[in-house]
């Protein structure tokens, strides 16, 4: 016998084949936590202590790995920023994938929560160090990807040490690799397996949450085991493929908003999408909505020359005045719903309409296809202004976003094609009274302001202030600015149509906590609009087609959040209320 290594001759293991059967109280214990993992979704923000990290963490180091290469690496994550950036990110590839399903999928899986990003107080981005070559690797030449496995048993051994320490783990995998990959700054050749939300469970699922969702069942055994081969389609039809459904601010604010709605004597996230929104405004800190603002930001545009709009643009002028005589179609829509109105005049006409708060632009402004949009220094004034007047109505609790501007849907394709980073026909929209020749004219003016910005830019096109320099226009930075002040107040801002929803993307860039300030409240006819909200990972209120303009359909919607709100304040409660 050895004197290292296997204490045990051959003989013993003749006599005793199953001498290395632990004790049956393990044996229990470990089929015990392998029963009851499951993939947590809501989570408490208390500390997970170092001991206990470490304790998870080694035992994801205890897995298998190919060749012994032990190619994984643990990121951990607590930074607020970093989280509300993965938040982001996964909220998009949630809506992107529902509007691939069927419609009654879709609307369960956005029923459902899949990732507790902003709640876990530690995220777990297990990475797949892939930069040994394969034939480096024992075992690795003539199977590839087994360092990928060896790091999905990793995640395996961290789920079940998790479990047994009393702790949940979610795995989120709603990540684009390369969008995960940019924000963590991994080097070329190291791969992620997606971002695991790791704390205190705040639910104890007696089953699988996909299961108790009636998403799927788990198959019988007897499904999944095959003996000796795959069998012969003449001879018995094997195991069904897997199902497909393809086409089918702070996390102790977070938790307890959501502790409170939990309390409610109605089921669970009654309301659908517009619970989500009470709890985003509720996170927040507000108890109440009675106030609010409207921001109606006017400005004429350049782009007009290229025969792009079907209205002469002293329609712009025209509707400012109706507004500041208390007539306009949004100021009516928002004295209706209870908001104060603050007129902004970005630059309507050769001169500035009376009862307006002023924001022209001091330098020349471009007509996007030849020339800027905007000059540098009207971009960080109009900002300032923007968030100026944001900070000063963050009091008023609310700031829902309206603009008037003929042209302004050319201007808002141009900056969503660059933001989202897709062709000129892909946002191209009706507009308001366009005809097929004027469609034609708006997707080559905006192919044409495209192909300039990107010649002069470059890579700078990413920079929120570059855009707005390059294929904005005044209002445009006007809103990303009342966007950024109204947030930093702690103002919930509700988005109106494409415009202010790409002024607040814009927005996100320059600050990506404005995310969790924001409310989509409709999704207009524009074709980039849903492809834009799908960006901010927001879920509109309402999908009426409205083509208005105005901030109506924000203010509508500030209406029905409203609704909500006394709904989710006048409601009986169980027994069990917490507070």
């Amino acid at each position: 016998m050895p004197l290292v290594g296997d204490a045990t001759s051959a003989s013993q293991r003749l006599r005793d084949p199953r001498g290395w059967v632990l004790p049956t109280d393990q044996r229990e214990a470990l089929h015990a936590v392998l029963a009851a993992r499951r993939d947590v979704r809501r989570f408490r923000p208390e500390t997970v202590p170092d001991d206990v990290l470490n304790r998870v963490l080694a035992a994801a180091h205890l897995a298998p790995s190919v060749g012994h290469s032990q190619p994984w690496r643990f990121i951990v994550v607590q930074s607020p920023e970093t989280r509300q950036r993965a938040a982001m990110i996964a909220d998009r590839e949630r809506l992107a994938q529902a509007s691939q399903l069927n419609a009654e999928s879709a609307r369960r899986l956005l029923d459902l929560q899949l990732e507790g990003i902003r709640e876990a107080p530690l995220g777990v981005v297990v990475c797949c160090d892939r930069r040994t070559p394969p034939s480096g690797v024992l075992g690795r030449a003539t199977f590839r990807d087994a360092d990928v496995w060896s790091c999905a048993c990793a995640i395996q051994n961290m789920w079940l040490a998790a479990r047994a320490d009393g702790l949940g783990m979610g795995w989120v995998t709603l990540f684009p690799p390369g969008e995960l990959t940019r924000l963590l700054h991994l080097p070329d050749g190291v791969e992620t397996l997606g971002w695991l939300c790791l704390g205190w469970p705040d639910e104890r699922p007696p089953a699988p949450g996909l299961e108790r969702a009636g998403w799927s069942r788990r198959s019988p055994l007897a499904d999944v085991v095959l003996h000796e081969r795959w069998p012969d389609a003449e001879s018995a039809k094997g195991p069904p493929p897997p199902p497909s459904h393809l086409r089918a601010p702070d996390q102790h604010s977070v938790v307890a908003v959501r502790d409170g709605a939990d309390t409610l004597l109605t089921p669970p996230s009654s309301l659908g999408a517009l619970d989500r929104a009470v709890d985003r405004v509720l996170a927040l800190g507000h108890r109440e909505l009675i106030g609010g603002r409207l921001f109606l930001v006017g400005a004429d545009h350049p782009v007009c020359s290229h025969r792009i709009s079907a209205y002469d643009q002293r329609v712009t002028a025209d509707v400012m005045a109706a507004a500041a005589a208390g007539q306009s179609f949004g100021v009516v829509a928002a004295r209706m719903e209870g908001l104060q109105v603050t007129l902004v005049d970005a630059g309507v006409g050769q001169e500035p309409p009376r009862g307006l708060v002023q924001a022209r632009p001091r330098q020349p402004r471009g007509d996007l296809v030849n020339t800027d949009g905007l000059g540098e220094e009207d971009v960080e004034h109009l900002l300032a202004v923007g968030q100026q007047l944001g900070a000063e109505a963050a009091h008023d609790g609310l700031v829902a976003l309206g603009e008037v501007g003929v042209g302004n849907t050319t201007v808002a394709a141009a900056l969503g094609a660059a933001l989202l980073g897709v062709e000129a026909a892909a946002v191209v929209g009706l507009g308001a009274g366009a005809d097929s020749e004027m469609i034609d004219r708006k997707v080559a003016t905006v192919a044409a302001a495209l192909a300039r910005a990107s010649e002069s830019c470059g890579d700078e096109l990413s920079n929120p202030r570059i855009l707005l320099r390059a294929l904005g226009g005044p209002e445009f930075a006007v809103l990303a600015g009342v966007t950024l002040g109204a947030a930093a107040g702690g103002a919930v801002v509700v988005l109106d149509g494409l415009a202010t929803s790409v002024a607040a993307l814009l927005a996100t860039m320059v600050e990506p906590a404005v995310a969790a300030h924001l409310v989509a409240g409709q999704r207009s006819r524009e074709a980039a609009h849903a492809a834009v909200l799908q960006q901010l990972g927001l879920e509109p209120l309402l999908d009426l087609r409205i083509r208005a303009g105005e901030g109506v359909g924000a203010c509508l919607a500030t209406g029905l959040l409203r609704t909500a709100f006394s709904l989710r304040h006048s409601t009986a409660r169980t027994g069990d209320d917490p507070g």
